[in-house]
């Protein structure tokens, strides 16, 4: 396997992992999530909706990741992990709460760049 179809795998193997955690974290309706949800104007019984929601796209996306990668799916992935590491700070946590996530939104993005060369496994 040449290294830029090792590093594409690697780099979807450490997306899905990242889904399937936050998938997993939102699914189950982790209670100190709740929070990032109340922040921005949602009501309790919404938010809980919500995770489930969310924790159930998030292992789609995982799945997708793993198994029939796509460049939108890879947007959507850079969208995503940045705008829930922003929801810390936004929420009260410290602003490295969202510097420490950083490699949670740069996978997504260097996937996007490999996307444009098509790397085929």
């Amino acid at each position: 396997m040449k290294d830029s179809k090792l590093i594409y795998l690697v780099l979807r193997i450490a997306l899905a992992g990242t889904f399937i955690g936050h998938g997993y974290f939102a699914f189950t309706q982790k209670p100190s999530w709740i929070n990032y949800l109340t922040t921005i104007g949602f009501s309790l019984e919404v938010s809980l909706i919500l995770m489930k929601a969310i924790g159930l796209i998030d292992l789609i996306v995982a799945v997708l990741a793993l198994f029939k990668p796509f460049r939108y799916l890879f947007y959507y992935a850079l969208l995503w992990t940045f705008l829930t590491a922003l929801i810390r700070p936004l929420s009260g946590e410290h602003f490295m709460e969202f510097v420490e996530r950083f490699s949670n939104i740069a996978v997504p993005l260097a996937l996007i760049i490999m996307s444009k060369k098509k790397p085929q496994i």
